[in-house]
């Protein structure tokens, strides 16, 4: 019997999948603990319909990551931080500081968690700073840390 699978199954297959399962199995495991649906056409275009939706959403947000890419590479973020001698920073700029930066400046909503820094920036200067802003969408930003 062919199923539709609502959840990740281990050993059968994984979520929205559609695979062939033995009747007794799909009739007394998968459906009464809803797991599985039967893959009738109704159904069939329920999943269809989802799977639509899904992909125009992807490439919805893949579109606006390659314009904020774009827009991202054009401007220098400053950021003003306590220096002493040889430019020296306290402390450090991490990921966090340059995101909120961001937000706060030009308004651009960037995660922390997509801001690539090998390690803390801790010098005064201009940084190309890497972004991984979607799947295969991946930008540079410059950093100029300024010491007072």
């Amino acid at each position: 019997m062919k199923v539709i699978l609502l959840e990740n199954v281990k050993g059968v297959g994984k979520k929205d999948e559609i695979v062939n399962a033995n009747d007794g199995y799909a009739r007394n495991f998968l459906f009464p603990k809803k797991l599985a649906v039967e893959a009738n056409t109704q159904n069939l275009a329920k999943l269809k319909s989802k799977q639509d939706s899904a992909k125009h959403k992807k490439m919805t947000e893949k579109a606006e990551a390659e314009e904020l890419a774009k827009k991202l590479e054009k401007i220098i973020l400053k950021i003003n931080v306590k220096a002493g001698e040889n430019g020296k920073i306290f402390g450090g700029v991490t990921a966090k500081e340059i995101s909120e930066q961001l937000q706060k400046q030009y308004n651009y909503n960037v995660d922390k968690k997509k801001i690539e820094l090998k390690e803390t920036i801790k010098q005064t200067g201009i940084f190309n700073v890497d972004l991984k802003l979607f799947e295969g969408v991946n930008g540079k930003l410059k950093v100029h840390v300024i010491g007072a």
